[in-house]
């Protein structure tokens, strides 16, 4: 097997500058020996200073911006540890650890993974390179870091090949989830899936949709950027602009983008919201800018910056509006404060870090709280006295408890005790002073397995390599004068919903609702949005719901159309109403008038039956067919009002059923019985010999009657049956229902009305011939002009019922049936009943008697001429006679020939009185 090996260089930079390292001892940042050692990785200094000679050498550079934060997580580190040598955890066995500062830069990071790629107890910190490291023994069993994703990405692609566990209490970079990718790498904190969820989630119920995103320009920014942007689309958010900040200060690009990125926030005034993935010395530069343009926004801050005091303690940093920040949830760390008051006490031989604090220290002692720490921050080493005097005078232990980020502080913590409990299962059964007796890959095993107490509640790595531990979320606020960063909720990634202490933090949160960060106003219900010209889908116009259509929550893009049949809208409506029930009710002044004319004629039929009974034995009563016949007229008549009953209030099958047959039935019976009365008039009254005999050959009453009625009976009997009416609900009204009656078949329907229609014209017909009759009884008169008012009233419903539509269709024809019915009784009844009251001298046996005979005399005379004047046509004696008779009307022994209807010729002169008044009686026995 090919053995290359690899010594990490330590060369000197220039004379100018400190040296970095002189030799690989001087690498590391601070140390401690023990059985088996764990790396730690930290960006204790945040920007590597890079040389201006040319050409540049491959020398590692020295580093400068102290990060407080980051340093008080390496002392996490280093208390855990300690912690668990001091307890029985790990019995007889002690844990060390080598840590270093990556400054931010994968290149120095590197550097240090090669270091713990090198072979333990190489003096020369040999790196072998093998086709197999299964048995390879490298100088740590596992890692520590690093503080950013971006440089966690790059060491654990070295770290990966030889499967040496990398336990990261700080990046959060979704990739990292990605185990074909990175298998060796694990976390103690949640993905930024979670974050990025978590974010979009805050801003979805804050009811933004309108918001910017500024990031930095490398790995963790593009990716947090990237996945941002997916869980906005979600939750229908859209993004108004996007600024990638240089990922180094050095770069001379950065503070023009800094001015571009604040110029596009100004820009931007319906963005009141901006989402910050980015590290805190970045936003340590965009907030300075941003308070000099007064600037005042809604911040959304990621867990790199969200519990960063140093941000928080900017000169009026209120100016900048509300800091909303999500961090990692933080636990216990009591006994880390502890630690740190009597870190003063510690030795700095070997803890590097410790030792430029205190000279950062001795430096900066004389200044107030924030110029204190960007004191410590723009400081460089080369320029740090190497000893300071009187370190417990100058000690400011309150200074770091004050700049701890609890959340990185319990994660790196966390990632000790996950890789303590780790150790312990693979020291079971194994000599663990021994450094190889476990190879870290076995160890990696074992890590994956781990159970941790974490506040007596136990968590443990997914299959991701992930802890998915719930997030705290800030709210930066002013307590006396100052910014404080505060806890408001605690959010669960896995469940995703808030969790608030009390009301008063669930009230902060919704306060947030009170600014306004969208492209367009929010839809109010009863409005949908209309897409605009923008491309994004958060910019539209509001429109109001079309007819028919609603919507009942706020931004909706389209709205919900109605069920037509059973409900209806209004335009711009926020529900949809039920459809109010139509019909021509009972309780409707018009049905209540139409009713009101029924009673009236049923009151008027009792009236003409109270009078014809009393006067039963009067020529009128007799001359109108009787009793019994003037019964049964009136009760059609009755039964015909009656039927307008069922063609008010709520239809029923009933109601349909019923209706058109009583009608029809009924009238029907009344015009069979006043045709029959018409037949026996003009059978009475008609002198003509041929019609008489007709009229005498079909005049059956009581047959006829039957007959008539029982076709009618039939044709409502057949239209019940095969094509019945039956209640309808008739949608076409936008805003009601109108239920009605369809009459099944309006054949049906026409083939009964046109029946009656025949019926009555044949009767009318009949009644027409005998209009001439006696001026004093002229009921043939009376009946014509009642069939013309039925006659005009039907052609008339025709059109009108045609085009009528809605509740009062019934009414038309309850109209026309009123009219008609109300035209035959009392064009059949009045006239005799005023006869009966008024003219009771004409209505005796002698008056109508005097009557007839004088009518008869008149017919006889008239038939007498119109028969000589036929047979002067075929005999001139004949009419030599008729002209002689004609010319001598008065005198009265002409002979002249006449015929009465119904006897011989006679010989001789004018018929005398006693022959007209035979006459007379017949006529009045056969009416």
């Amino acid at each position: 097997m090919a053995l290359v090996s690899f010594l990490i260089p330590c060369l000197m930079i220039s004379t100018d500058i400190a040296y970095s390292c002189q030799n690989t001892d001087d690498f590391v940042g601070t140390s401690s020996p023990g059985d088996i050692i764990i790396g730690g990785l930290f960006a204790v200094h945040n920007e590597m200073l890079h040389p201006e000679e040319h050409p540049i050498k491959p020398v590692i550079q020295s580093c400068a911006s102290f990060e407080i934060q980051v340093f008080l997580q390496t002392l996490a580190m280093i208390h855990a540890i300690e912690m668990i040598n001091n307890s029985t955890l790990l019995p007889g066995v002690t844990l060390g650890y080598e840590i270093y500062d990556t400054c931010a830069e994968v290149t120095k990071a590197m550097a240090s993974t090669l270091r713990f790629l090198s072979k333990f107890n190489s003096s020369k910190d040999i790196v072998e390179f093998k086709c197999n490291y299964s048995d390879y023994i490298p100088r740590i069993k596992a890692v520590i870091g690093a503080s950013y994703s971006e440089v966690s990405m790059a060491v654990s692609r070295l770290l990966a090949l030889q499967l040496i566990p990398q336990v990261s209490p700080a990046s959060s970079a979704e990739i990292l989830s990605d185990k074909i990718r990175f298998p060796s790498f694990l976390r103690t904190v949640p993905s930024d899936f979670y974050q990025t969820r978590a974010m979009a989630h805050l801003i979805c119920e804050s009811g933004w949709n309108w918001i910017g995103v500024i990031a930095t320009d490398d790995d963790n920014g593009r990716f947090a950027v990237e996945s941002f942007g997916v869980q906005a689309m979600a939750n229908n958010v859209c993004i108004a602009f996007k600024e990638m900040l240089p990922a180094y200060l050095s770069d001379n690009t950065f503070n023009a983008k800094v001015d571009q990125a604040i110029e596009k926030i100004v820009e931007e005034n319906k963005v009141n919201v901006i989402v910050v993935f980015m590290r805190q010395f970045h936003v340590l530069k965009l907030f300075n800018k941003a308070v000099e343009k007064n600037v005042n926004k809604i911040w959304i801050a990621s867990d790199n910056w969200s519990a960063a005091v140093k941000i928080s303690t900017i000169p009026n940093i209120k100016q900048l509006g509300t800091v909303v920040g999500f961090g990692f949830k933080s636990g216990n760390i009591s006994s880390f404060h502890d630690f740190l008051r009597t870190l003063h006490e510690k030795p700095t031989e070997n803890n590097k870090f410790l030792h430029e604090y205190i000279m950062l220290l001795s430096v900066c002692a004389h200044l107030e709280y924030h110029d204190f720490q960007m004191c410590i921050s723009s400081q460089f080493q080369e320029n740090l006295p190497q000893n300071a005097e009187n370190k417990h005078q100058i000690w400011r232990d309150d200074f770091l408890i004050a700049n701890i980020e609890p959340g990185f502080i319990h994660s790196t913590i966390l990632a000790v005790h996950a890789i303590a409990h780790a150790i312990k299962r693979q020291c079971k059964d194994r000599n663990c002073k021994d450094p190889s007796a476990f190879t870290p890959w076995e160890l990696l095993e074992e890590l994956k397995k781990v159970t941790v107490l974490d506040d007596d509640k136990e968590i443990k790595f997914d299959s991701k390599g992930d802890m998915n531990t719930n997030y705290d979320v800030f709210l930066w606020k002013e307590i006396d004068g100052h910014m404080k960063i505060t806890t408001m909720a605690e959010y669960n990634p896995e469940k995703g919903y808030f969790i608030f202490e009390d009301k008063e933090k669930e009230k902060e949160f919704l306060d947030l609702k009170n600014v306004q960060s969208t492209c367009s106003r929010h839809c109010r219900p009863g409005e949908m949005k209309k897409v605009t010209e923008s491309p994004h889908t958060c910019c539209y116009e509001c429109v109001y719901c079309p007819e028919n259509h609603y919507s009942n929550q706020t931004d909706m893009d389209n709205c919900y159309q109605c069920n037509n049949r059973t409900y209806w809208a209004p335009v711009n409506s926020a529900t949809c109403y039920r459809k109010t029930i139509h019909f021509l009710s009972w309780t409707e002044w018009f049905a209540m008038f139409l009713l009101l004319l029924s009673a009236l004629g049923i009151a008027l039929i009792l009236a003409i039956s109270v009078i014809f009974t009393k006067n039963l034995n009067t020529p009128v009563v007799k001359a109108s067919g009787g009793l019994t016949v003037c019964y049964i007229i009136l009760f059609s008549h009755f039964l015909i009002f009656l039927s307008t009953v069922f063609f008010i209030g709520e239809p029923t099958e009933l109601k349909c059923k019923t209706r058109q047959a009583v009608f029809g039935i009924s009238f029907t019976l009344c015009v069979s019985c006043i045709l029959i009365k018409s037949l026996k008039i003009l059978l009475a009254f008609s002198f003509d010999p041929k019609l008489q005999n007709f009229l005498k050959s079909v005049y059956k009453p009581v047959p006829i009657v039957v007959t008539c009625t029982g076709i009618q009976v039939i044709i409502c009997t057949f239209w019940l049956i095969f094509r019945t009416p039956f209640v309808k609900q008739n949608f076409s009204i936008p805003r009601a229902i109108i239920l009605e009656c369809n009459e099944g078949s309006i054949v049906a329907f026409g083939i009964m009305l046109g029946y009656i229609a025949a019926l009555a014209f044949i009767c009318f017909i009949f009644a027409f011939k005998g209009r001439k009759l006696p001026e004093n009884y002229n009921e043939a008169k009376f009946i014509t002009f009642g069939m013309l008012i039925y006659f005009i009233a039907w052609i008339v419903f025709i059109p009108v019922y045609a085009t009528t539509f809605g509740k009062y269709v019934p009414a038309v024809e309850i109209i026309v049936v009123l009219i008609s019915n109300y035209g035959i009784l009392c064009c059949t009844f009045l006239p005799k009943c005023y006869v009966i009251i008024y003219k009771q001298e004409t209505n005796t046996k002698s008056a109508f008697l005097k009557m007839i005979y004088t009518y008869s005399s008149k017919s006889a005379g008239s038939v007498t001429v119109s028969q000589i004047s036929l047979d002067s046509k075929s005999s001139s004696s004949r009419a030599t006679t008729s002209d002689s008779c004609k010319s001598e009307k008065t005198s009265a022994n002409r002979n002249c020939h006449f015929q009465v209807p119904g006897q011989r010729l006679i010989k001789g002169k004018v018929l005398p009185k006693s022959t007209a008044r035979t006459l007379s009686r017949k006529r009045l026995s056969s009416i």
